[in-house]
């Protein structure tokens, strides 16, 4: 779950501020600070899109929210209801990470091998594939299905050195189909992955991956 969604479920559960009126009619945009209160309202859509809703799905959120700011009545047992928002997430994320393990085995060149993963090959290497004791330098991003970026080396200062050995079951299998001086998507079903419990609080539950890579180089282990 992202940092969005628990600032936003806190939001509902947490002790509401006094009561007030809510407006009548929807604010113009004059200062900065309401500027930058609509900027929270789109940041706050984007952790809503996994659910799908429908317009009068969303004007039932819009309500709960309300509700719990403006210190109105709860209209259900937050004790209750506040595992079952889990819940629905977790299964809005499966659906959503089914659907892109759907997508990606269609594209041009995807190969879907027995344990789910798929490898789709961008520029064929010429150098040498890394073995279950190296360490690979790559170039990698990493998204989850609604394409925002969860993990990236770019954003770690450049290319990443790490022993294959220490990644997730997918980054190892995908790896080892790669060579020196190639570029892969590599996607990676969620039992291959984080599984049901995610990686809080930037990879949710039962999400699929998508790891661009670029695999720059394999370095042997050092003999002992």
């Amino acid at each position: 779950m992202t940092t969005t969604t628990a600032l936003l479920l806190l939001a509902l559960s947490a002790t509401p501020a006094p009561a007030a009126k809510a407006p009548a009619q929807a604010p113009q945009l004059k200062t900065e600070r309401e500027k930058t209160l609509y900027a929270l309202g789109v940041a706050a859509a984007d952790s809503f899109k996994v659910f799908n809703l429908k317009p009068e799905e969303l004007a039932v959120v819009q309500r709960g929210l309300s509700d719990a700011v403006l210190n109105r009545k709860i209209q259900v047992d937050m004790n209750v209801y506040r595992g079952k928002v889990n819940e629905l997430a977790t299964s809005a994320y499966g659906d959503r990470s089914r659907a892109a393990l759907v997508h990606f085995a269609k594209e041009k060149g995807a190969v879907r091998s027995p344990s789910g993963l798929i490898y789709i090959p961008s520029r064929e290497g010429t150098g040498a594939s890394p073995g279950d004791g190296d360490s690979v330098k790559v170039e990698y991003e990493g998204k989850l299905p609604d394409g925002s970026v969860f993990d990236s080396s770019r954003k770690q200062g450049g290319p990443v050195v790490a022993p294959l050995s220490s990644g997730i079951p997918c980054w190892k299998e995908g790896l080892k189909q790669m060579k020196v001086g190639g570029q892969a998507r590599i996607v990676c079903p969620a039992t291959l992955a984080y599984g049901a419990t995610g990686k809080p609080p930037s990879v949710p539950p039962n999400s699929t991956l998508i790891f661009d890579v670029e695999l720059l180089g394999v370095e042997k282990p050092a003999a002992r």
